[in-house]
C-alpha cells in the first residue's frame, strides 16, 4: 500500500479541486519514469521479450507530451504490473516501478510508487544486506538528484510523510 487512506489535495489537480497544475503533474510522470527507467535493465535481463514495462514508459512520456490519453497510459501501467506477476526480486519490483510510473498519469501521487519501487529493485539485485543498504541509499539519492526543483519540495515532503506506507525505502 502506497498510497494514503486520505488523498493529499497537493496530488490532486486544479480542475479536480486541488492544487497540483497540470505542468507540475506531467512533471511528476516524467520524474517517475526516469526512476523506473533507471532499475529497467533489472526487468529486461530477466524477460528480454516481455516490452510491457518499457512500452508502460513509452505510454507515461507520451501521456506528458499529449500524445495518449489517460486510459491509455494507465491501462499500459496495469499491463507492466502484470509483466511482474510471476516474478520476484529485482526483476518483479522494476516491472512495478514501470507500472507505477505510467499510472501516474491517473493518480499523480503515484509518483513514490515508482522511486520506491526502484529502490527496491537495486535493493534485492546487490548481493547482500549491507550492500543492499548502501544501493537503496545511492539509488535515492540519485532519484533526488534527477528531481525538477518544480516539484521538489514537494517530492521530498511527501516522501517523508509516506516513507513508512513505502517501506522506509526513503529514510536515507
Amino acid at each position: 500500500m502506497i498510497l494514503p487512506k486520505v488523498r493529499d489535495p497537493r496530488f490532486t489537480t486544479i480542475r479536480r479541486g486541488g492544487s497540483l497544475t497540470d505542468a507540475d503533474h506531467r512533471l511528476l510522470a516524467l520524474w517517475a519514469a526516469e526512476c523506473a527507467e533507471h532499475v529497467l535493465p533489472l526487468f529486461e535481463a530477466e524477460r528480454p521479450d516481455d516490452p510491457r514495462p518499457r512500452e508502460a514508459l513509452c505510454a507515461v512520456r507520451a501521456w506528458t507530451r499529449g500524445e495518449l490519453p489517460m486510459m491509455r497510459t494507465r491501462a499500459a501501467g496495469g499491463h507492466a504490473m502484470a509483466a511482474a506477476r510471476d516474478l520476484c526480486g529485482a526483476a518483479r519490483f522494476a516491472a512495478y516501478a514501470a507500472g507505477q510510473a505510467a499510472v501516474v498519469a491517473h493518480v499523480a501521487a503515484h509518483e513514490l510508487g515508482a522511486a520506491a519501487y526502484a529502490i527496491k529493485a537495486v535493493r534485492a539485485a546487490a548481493p547482500g544486506d549491507a550492500e543492499a543498504v548502501e544501493a537503496g541509499r545511492a539509488e535515492c539519492a540519485w532519484q533526488r538528484d534527477r528531481l525538477p526543483e518544480e516539484i521538489r519540495a514537494l517530492v521530498i515532503d511527501d516522501q517523508r510523510l509516506r516513507n513508512d506506507l513505502c517501506w522506509s525505502v526513503f529514510s536515507v
